[in-house]
């Protein structure tokens, strides 16, 4: 289950929809797979029962569509029963008094203001980790809207990293805010030197899994295949289906990319 929010930005970024439909089409191509695509949250208010997996790719933050009215307790209920959960982009980001405990439990981490950043940069991913999500993803760089200094479980227990990489300090040149700059994401890159987890993969307690994904500000990303075979791979792994040998590789058409997108 794919929960796309709603038209954000200019024209091309943070194209929800566009995205959501896009990872359908390349997820149906793998055999046994079923996509649903919402435009904003299920009305029906058992719409997530028997999700093997949901997804959200929206704006987040107080306007966050998974913290409305009683949602949380939706998607707990969901989740309970062994779904994945994973989030992209702009989603990751909760309040911490109103979603970021649930995250943490739910998909190993989250933004936190005053905490996390959210420059434009390009990340140099030298080296990729073995594990499931990353089949068929090779070394690449991408600039993008790439948040890090993310707030992590506790210890990192149950996270694995994807994609790291160490920001170059033009990153860090913004005045100090929520979402900016602070003196501890400075200690941990300029003084520390720590790469800085921008995809993370989790293994709930409970058994079920979950990933977080910060990039995905601009559509036309999505057409590297480098950038894009993770979070497919990730959706089917939260869901517990079999990933390909060599990753979900679609054949796909730069029209593909072109469909979809909100009238802005």
């Amino acid at each position: 289950m794919l929960i796309a929010g709603g038209a954000s930005h200019g024209s091309g970024d943070h194209e929800h929809k566009a995205g959501c439909e896009l990872f359908k089409k390349c997820l149906s191509q793998t055999p046994g797979v079923q996509v649903t695509v919402y435009a904003g949250w299920p009305k029906e208010a058992n719409a997530l029962d028997g999700a093997d997996a949901i997804v959200i790719y929206s704006d987040g933050g107080g306007g966050h569509p998974a913290i409305q009215g009683d949602r949380l307790k939706q998607l707990e209920a969901a989740i309970n029963k062994g779904a994945g959960f994973g989030c992209v982009h702009y989603a990751v980001e909760v309040p911490k008094d109103k979603g970021g405990q649930e995250w943490l439990k739910w998909i190993g981490g989250y933004f936190e203001t005053h905490w996390s950043v959210n420059p434009f940069w390009e990340a140099d991913f030298k080296t990729i980790p073995n594990h499931p999500v990353t089949r068929g993803v090779q070394p690449f760089k991408q600039r993008d809207e790439w948040y890090y200094h993310m707030r992590f479980a506790e210890n990192m227990k149950g996270v694995t990293p994807i994609l790291s990489a160490l920001p170059p300090e033009s990153t860090l040149k913004r005045n100090d805010g929520p979402h900016s700059n602070n003196p501890h994401v400075r200690q941990a890159v300029l003084t520390n030197k720590e790469p800085q987890h921008v995809m993370w993969v989790y293994d709930r307690p409970d058994g079920g899994r979950g990933f977080g994904f910060t990039g995905g500000h601009s559509h036309k990303f999505w057409g590297n295949e480098n950038f894009r075979t993770p979070v497919l791979n990730a959706i089917l792994w939260i869901a517990k289906a079999e990933v390909p040998a060599n990753g979900v590789k679609p054949a796909l058409t730069p029209e593909d990319l072109a469909i979809n997108l909100d009238k802005k």
